[in-house]
């Protein structure tokens, strides 16, 4: 068994390695399943594509997968000046519930990453929307700064759900490394297909390339599925700064699993499949 204090003692430059920003596909394949599958075998590593993940499961395995939905989580605020504000919505802090705060009317708070926060002097920002057809006015207030993040109360007229002022401002937060703007196409392709439970700000990307085809294909093989669900955080978009992997801080994720899903991942011991790490 691996000594815990050596792989505290793991330096970060040891994962150091070039990786050219040419060889970063800035954007999906227009089919998701055509994407490559890299094998493993003791006889050595090959390449198929993911529409044929279902030739390399075993029969009657259970493949567990992470139904999060990423939500659009960075909003952009100007000030009188001109300056330009960027919000980023990590998780709930009032409600501190992902379900109450998306479904809060009025206001709710939020911890968040402030983007040109030295220009925000503690002045209310507001911005007009539109919010499933009706003219909304939302605003946002500097509460306390934390040493990760800085709290944020967000206010609106009408009776509108948080959820749905979202929708209406907020951009889809799309990994920093692909190096562009956000895109009306990555409303749809940034997410999985069977995502439904709102909370992520990065998807959780092993599954970006399932389709209902791949899924009816593995049902056919009789491997049965169970969603399990953790909620992404901007932890996963953090840079490592530390030298040994003990001294990086990570970032709390909140995740949820059910009675019957324990007791399916109980009887399925030894046949089961993670469909990323996320899921792991």
């Amino acid at each position: 068994m691996m000594d815990l204090n050596n792989i505290k003692n793991i330096k970060i430059s040891e994962y150091t390695y070039d990786l050219p920003d040419q060889r970063i596909a800035k954007y999906p394949l227009a089919q998701r399943d055509a994407s490559k599958l890299l094998l493993y075998r003791k006889d050595g590593i090959s390449e198929s594509v993911f529409a044929n993940l279902s030739d390399y499961l075993p029969k009657n395995s259970l493949l567990v997968f992470n139904n999060t939905k990423v939500i659009r989580a960075r909003m952009h605020f100007r000030k009188e000046t001109g300056a330009k504000i960027e919000i980023f919505c990590l998780e709930p802090a009032q409600p501190a519930d992902y379900e109450r705060a998306f479904s809060a009317t009025e206001s709710c708070s939020w911890h968040c990453i402030v983007g040109n926060l030295k220009r925000w002097k503690g002045e209310v920002l507001q911005t007009e929307i539109t919010v499933l057809g009706e003219a909304v006015l939302l605003k946002a207030q500097k509460l306390e700064r934390g040493t990760e993040s800085v709290g944020v109360r967000f206010s609106w007229s009408g009776d509108h759900a948080f959820s749905d002022v979202l929708e209406a401002t907020g951009n889809i937060p799309i990994p920093p490394y692909l190096n562009r703007d956000a895109e009306d196409s990555d409303l749809d392709r940034y997410q999985t297909v069977y995502s439904k439970t709102k909370g992520s700000v990065a998807a959780p990307t092993a599954g970006l390339h399932f389709t209902p085809a791949v899924f009816e294909r593995l049902q056919t093989k009789r491997i049965a599925l169970q969603e399990v669900t953790l909620h992404v955080g901007a932890g996963t978009f953090k840079p490592v700064k530390s030298e040994t992997i003990a001294e990086h801080e990570m970032h709390t994720e909140h995740y949820y699993i059910t009675k019957q899903a324990v007791a399916n991942l109980l009887a399925n011991l030894g046949h089961i499949t993670a469909v990323g790490t996320t899921t792991v």
